[in-house]
């Protein structure tokens, strides 16, 4: 009996003696350590612009009460900020968020070392919010990146950076998801976001997301919170997406991306259906820019796309990634359905330059009305008692839709003095609709009918 007692307590300590990594979770102490060198602290001045005017005073005011008049010089108030990001070459190439930089007037990387040198802007990408950073010096420490597409949901990823000027905090989590589309304010969406559940914060905002191998498999980017820190929802820049920014910022001083111009928008199920698709999947075009890629190439408005370049386009969000991440000029094959066939089409990616405004693919301008619409789900369809019509989603600004009160969750049933039965329907008798002309629309607004009129403009 006593035998078996301490056989039984020998195997209860060896278990709890055993190292983490033989329980299944990962040690991260030798990443850290062999790795955080490389890891840099950002700091930025923003210095506020001075006014030229000069402040006037009443000429008759005695010279003793003169000087509380006058305006005196003030000092240049300046702004500071901070951020990470970390050293991709031994000779002083560092990356961070655009966001990090934007605006700075002086910026100053500081290592683990204590380590701080001056730094200058070699070029910057809004549209992915990443920032190319140079300090002159040699021999520095660096790091390297991973293969962001072999990423998968449920690995375990680790951050360092500086949350709330915490300097080189360590941080773990697990991948989330992959591929999410994060519209920027200009609304365009060329990053397909890693989601960790990582304790991201500011501050860490540039800073490298590593995998167990100690390769950078992301840049820490954005968080979702509503207290102003972290609540398990943070966002990084793939490191895929990173590589191709940084050569072409090292190469020109900008980023170019592939167009393709047409407008998008997501394939439901009942949509699904009505296309000959076994279930949902692609990005259908609702709109194509005259004189695009998409025009010349003999895309159409209706064709759901489901292949471009060899990958497959699973929902409308993923249709700007791949472009975007396509070189401009590039001859690729696309596999769309057209009426219930599938068909490929060769198409010649064009250019988005840095300072392009975006075509409608991104920017969702709409059509002549300056609407973008989707076809209306079959529940609210019955629960409002509609035998057609169409749901707004966008509404361009001071278009004719704007014009007439249209908002995003409309229903128009009714589009001059035609029925509208579906998308189909709409796109036929809007791009009929005369010009210099007030007309009469008929839509729905929680379940309740109004007439408004509209025009478009000659």
């Amino acid at each position: 009996m006593q035998l078996k007692l301490w056989l039984f307590a020998t195997v209860v300590a060896l278990c709890l003696a055993a190292p983490a990594d033989a329980r299944g979770l990962p040690e991260f102490t030798d990443l850290i350590e062999q790795h955080s060198p490389a890891v840099v602290k950002i700091n930025t001045v923003e210095r506020a612009k001075r006014s030229s005017q000069r402040q006037q005073y009443p000429q008759d005011i005695p010279d003793i009460f003169r000087h509380l008049f006058e305006q005196r010089d003030p000092r240049q108030r300046e702004q500071r900020s901070m951020g990470s990001g970390f050293i991709i070459s031994a000779d002083g190439y560092v990356l961070t968020n655009n966001h990090v930089v934007d605006g700075a007037d002086q910026i100053s990387v500081r290592l683990i070392d204590q380590r701080e040198f001056d730094a200058r802007v070699i070029g910057t990408d809004p549209r992915s919010d990443l920032a190319l950073l140079k300090v002159d010096a040699k021999n520095l420490p660096t790091l390297s990146f991973a293969d962001s597409d072999g990423l998968k949901v449920g690995e375990w990823v680790l951050a360092i950076g500086s949350p709330f000027g915490l300097d080189f905090t360590a941080s773990a989590g697990i991948v989330s998801a992959i591929g999410r589309s994060i519209p920027t304010e200009r609304n365009e969406n060329y990053v397909p976001f890693i989601q960790t559940d990582v304790a991201i914060n500011p501050g860490n905002s540039g800073g490298p997301l590593f995998n167990l191998e100690g390769k950078v498999v992301g840049i820490n980017s954005q968080i979702y919170t509503r207290s102003g820190g972290s609540i398990g929802l943070s966002f990084a820049i793939p490191s895929n997406v990173a590589k191709d920014v940084i050569a072409q910022l090292k190469d020109k001083g900008r980023v170019d991306r592939g167009w393709l111009g047409v407008a998008i928008q997501e394939v439901d199920r009942d949509l699904a259906q009505s296309f000959g698709l076994s279930k949902p999947m692609g990005a259908l075009i609702q709109q194509i820019e005259p004189g695009s890629p998409a025009d010349k190439s003999g895309l159409q408005i209706g064709d759901v796309i489901l292949k471009f370049d060899g990958r497959t386009i699973s929902k409308s969000a993923d249709l700007p990634h791949v472009v975007g991440g396509i070189a401009p000029g590039k001859k690729v094959d696309v596999e769309v359905m057209r009426a219930g066939k599938k068909k490929s089409l060769d198409v010649t990616v064009g250019k988005l330059n840095a300072g392009d405004e975006p075509s409608v693919a991104s920017q969702n301008q709409g059509d002549r009305l300056g609407l973008v619409v989707e076809a209306l789900d079959s529940r609210q369809q019955q629960a409002w008692r509609l035998s057609g019509g169409v749901q707004v989603v966008h509404v361009a600004p001071e278009s004719p839709g704007a014009k007439a009160g249209l908002r995003p969750g409309d229903v128009i049933a009714q589009l001059g003095f035609d029925d509208v039965e579906g998308v189909e329907s709409y796109r036929k008798l809007e791009q009929a609709l005369p010009k210099g002309k007030l007309l009469p629309i008929r839509f729905y607004r929680d379940g309740r009918p109004a007439y408004r009129s509209f025009m478009i403009e000659e």
